[in-house]
């Protein structure tokens, strides 16, 4: 349900041609569905702007395809499906329950595209330091796109070959947002913050040998950044960046 589908509602029943018993069974599940495993929140697209995300690891794939089907049946809003750590397991449960789902290998990502509006003002970039971090930066880019957001992206332009990222300077200024996802030291964010004048939010990612700690290294780094138009999320964090950038771009 978000704002545009409830007004919709409110003007069928206002026009009768809804009867109030019909609009009060689509409405029954919210704000949100007991699955007894699950409460699926129906009702984040009208407090938040964009529907709850379902998040696959630590999960059957039985349930997240239940939750997924709950998602569906819902007919408030046809708002786009989002499931993030997901294996091809997981993703033949969900793809019974939805033909239309995609996977995307390479982060772990699962899609069912069913709104294509764009609702992001501007365009949202995400840059990733080396090959090795672009799992991350998939997830981010699939997460910004699901979300409504249009979304450029520049992988393998870390610090190590700083030339291939100053060929792409007038991408990084033309964006409203920047994604930038990074391991080893961490060090591209407080390259790109510098350069632009548009908030940066970097990403840390594991890559990386032994005294990166998992990123750790990238994480500290990144928190002691001295370009001061960078924030700093999780490690590996792709969907949490893409979320934030989403909401940026919106404002």
């Amino acid at each position: 349900m978000n704002e545009h589908a409830l007004r919709d509602l409110l003007d069928l029943v206002r026009l009768g041609t809804l009867a109030p018993e019909a609009a009060a069974e689509r409405l029954k599940n919210l704000p949100f569905e007991d699955l007894g495993f699950a409460k699926v929140d129906h009702h984040r697209m009208l407090r938040q702007g964009y529907a709850e995300v379902v998040f696959a690891k630590g999960k059957t794939p039985a349930q997240v395809a239940e939750i997924v089907r709950a998602m569906l049946r819902n007919k408030a809003a046809r708002h786009n499906v989002l499931v993030t750590r997901a294996d091809a397991k997981t993703f033949a449960a969900v793809w019974r329950v939805a033909k239309s789902a995609k996977f995307h290998e390479l982060s772990g990502v699962i899609t069912v595209e069913r709104d294509r509006k764009i609702s992001g003002k501007g365009t949202i970039c995400v840059v990733s330091a080396g090959t090795s971090d672009i799992p991350v930066a998939e997830e981010a880019l699939l997460t910004a796109q699901m979300m409504g957001n249009r979304v450029e992206h520049l992988y393998d332009v870390g610090v190590a070959g700083i030339h291939r990222l100053l060929e792409h300077r007038e991408n990084l200024i033309r964006a409203r947002v920047i994604v930038c996802v990074a391991g080893m030291e961490g060090a591209l964010p407080s390259v790109v913050g510098g350069l632009v004048a548009v908030p940066v939010i970097a990403v840390p990612t594991s890559t990386g040998y032994g005294a990166s700690f998992g990123g750790v290294a990238a994480l500290l780094g990144m928190l002691n950044s001295c370009a001061s138009n960078v924030t700093v999320v999780n490690i590996d964090n792709g969907f949490g960046a893409a979320c934030v950038a989403s909401c940026i771009n919106r404002l």
